[in-house]
């Protein structure tokens, strides 16, 4: 049973090997495939190398995929690849944070525009925080606003963490269109109508969907936050890779949260914002007060309970054992304890800073051999006696109220908006960040409010670009070692992987049992047929007692024809019947018509 568990164990992680070798060869060829598709110079490439062609072998070059900047294809409100490598239309905040220390109050930190550090795809530029501890904040103007009307918003862009991420966010803000909107003054406080995107501080992960809400009887803005997602979010930050993060809010009232086109986090804004959209229609009265006669205790002390007479209050929870007896031997003169009688007293001892110097303390060495040293004392036993404090005992309480809450009365500050997705219009795009980590590279920022258009849009940019990671990436093998080297516990399934199927063929084809002839209880145990004993015995009296017969036969020969007529007569009628035996035995004795004996 053991042998076949691990035989199973083996082939399974063999299986699992060899899967996962095709998927990733699979998803190589995919690639290339890919990337090889309407790429400008693809074709020349091919000429070139038909021409300069030679007899030794290649081996097959790495794919040169050349970039080529998305283009909207449909209707959108705003898209911004920066392959321009500027920063027209943007414009950099000069204001000052209020309620700051002066020395950081400034957004002083730096943007450029250039390629990732490591970049798979030459050409491909991007906006990049460079400042580590600082303010930021950078914004852009809309092709034109947009509206929440019966149309969903899309929202997308691209992050990448070249450096990881400390502390600090990479969310994006979508600026409300107000008269007084001013970019040049871009701050914290400025008003927005829907906040998104990732952010990050200790190991707390976030993937922020903020908006705020307009109170239809009070008119301020209160934010409201999406759920927390359930998804584990904490490799979009750590894996160094290009992540599309998109929002999506339908007119319905429901949104979806998706990270590289899967979704992360949905739900409805009725339903599923902290706090809710709409506030209770009942609230607790702030005047009503607790009664002081309100009793909440649902139990109570007996108060007809009185201490027994016996009970003592004053007897120890443990005593002396009185059956304890000092064991023989025990050295009641010689102390547990002595002076080191090898200490020395140093050199540099002051009497008079240290005080008189005595020897550490060692273990008796003539306590080892006895069962004890010092003065003997009885073991500590639990007093039988003891009954701790008297308590009397608890019962319900027959004036219990319950707990006390205030009354309900109507909000005055309720309402009803059953339509949460009309939120203010926007008409810009900001990035208000703080960051103890720089190069956060951003790129392929896209509204519109046509969902093909945005996903056009990115498998033009963040397709492209994830192709190009997925062909640069190290093969099975090199993967494989980079594991081990961070959990080194992989080298020991990796060698059970190739050494137990070598361990099990060799078993199985250098090992065996020879073949012996099988006992009557061995055949119990098989479907072989089985010649019954007991019926061959009876077979060999019969064919004994048909040679004595003949042998009878031939000394009567001699006799008279008469006697001989008579005995012939006897020989066939005895022939007939012996064959009718033997026919019998032989039919009894055929696997087809034996009956199963009873053991």
């Amino acid at each position: 049973m053991d042998l076949r568990f691990f035989l199973l164990l083996a082939f399974g992680l063999l299986c699992f090997s060899r899967v996962s070798v095709c998927e990733h060869v699979e998803d190589d060829v995919d690639v290339e495939d890919e990337l090889d598709l309407d790429l400008p110079g693809a074709d020349d490439d091919e000429e070139l190398e038909d021409d300069e062609a030679t007899p030794t072998p290649k081996a097959p070059p790495v794919p040169n995929v050349t970039y080529k900047a998305p283009e909207p294809m449909g209707e959108h409100f705003f898209a911004e690849s920066f392959d321009r490598g500027t920063l027209d239309g943007w414009v950099l905040s000069s204001a000052k944070k209020e309620d700051t220390d002066e020395e950081i109050a400034k957004y002083d930190g730096k943007w450029s525009v250039e390629e990732m550090k490591d970049s798979k795809l030459p050409g491909d530029k991007g906006l990049v925080l460079k400042s580590r501890a600082k303010h930021h904040a950078i914004s852009a103007q809309m092709l034109r606003p947009f509206t929440f009307t019966d149309k969903p918003l899309i929202v997308q862009y691209e992050v990448n963490f070249q450096a990881g991420i400390d502390c600090g966010g990479a969310y994006v803000k979508l600026l409300t269109q107000t008269p007084d909107l001013d970019l040049d003054h871009f701050v914290d406080k400025t008003g927005y109508t829907i906040m998104f995107g990732p952010d990050k501080c200790g190991e707390d992960y976030k993937l922020h969907f903020i908006l705020r809400h307009k109170n239809p009887k009070t008119g301020e803005f209160e934010e409201k936050h999406a759920k927390k997602p359930d998804a584990d979010l904490r490799t979009y930050y750590t894996d160094k890779k290009t992540h599309l993060y998109t929002l999506v809010v339908n007119p319905d009232n429901s949104f979806q949260v998706l990270v590289d086109q899967t979704v992360v986090n949905s739900g409805n804004l009725l339903t599923d914002m902290t706090p809710p959209i709409n506030p209770p229609a009942e609230i607790e009265d702030p005047d009503d007060h607790k009664p002081e006669d309100w009793d909440e205790r649902p139990r109570i002390q007996d108060p007809d309970a009185a201490k027994p007479e016996d009970w003592d209050e004053d007897a120890p929870p443990q005593i002396p054992d009185a059956d304890a007896v000092k064991p023989d031997g025990w050295l009641d003169d010689e102390p547990e304890y002595i002076g080191d009688p090898d200490a020395a007293k140093p050199d540099d001892w002051d009497e008079d800073m240290d005080g008189e110097w005595e020897a550490p303390q060692v273990p008796n060495p003539a306590c080892e051999a006895a069962p004890g040293c010092g003065a003997w004392k009885r073991p500590m036993v639990d007093n039988p006696n003891y009954k701790g404090k008297w308590k009397p005992p608890m019962i319900d309480n027959p004036n219990y109220q319950g707990v006390w809450k205030p009354r309900k009365i109507p909000n005055p500050d309720y309402f009803e908006d059953l339509q949460p997705f009309r939120m203010a219009p926007f008409s810009a795009v900001g990035l208000e960040l703080w960051s103890m980590t720089s190069d956060i590279f951003f790129d392929n920022f896209f509204i519109s409010d046509d969902r093909n258009t945005a996903e056009r849009w990115a498998n033009d940019g963040w397709g492209l670009k994830k192709a190009a990671e997925g062909a640069a990436e190290p093969g099975l093998a090199t993967q494989m070692l980079s594991a081990a080297e961070e959990r080194p516990w992989l080298w020991v399934v990796y060698v059970l992987t190739v050494a137990l199927p070598l361990i099990l063929i060799i078993v199985f084809c250098c090992t065996g049992k020879k073949k012996t002839a099988a006992s009557p209880a061995e055949y119990k145990k098989t479907d072989e047929v089985q010649p019954d004993v007991k019926e061959d015995e009876k077979a060999e009296e019969e064919e004994e007692k048909t040679e004595e017969d003949e042998d009878k036969a031939e000394e009567e020969e001699s006799s008279p024809a008469a006697e001989n007529g008579e005995e012939e007569e006897q020989e066939e009628e005895s022939e007939e019947k012996d064959n009718t035996k033997s026919e019998d035995n032989v039919l009894r004795t055929s696997p087809r018509n034996r009956k199963v004996r009873k053991d």
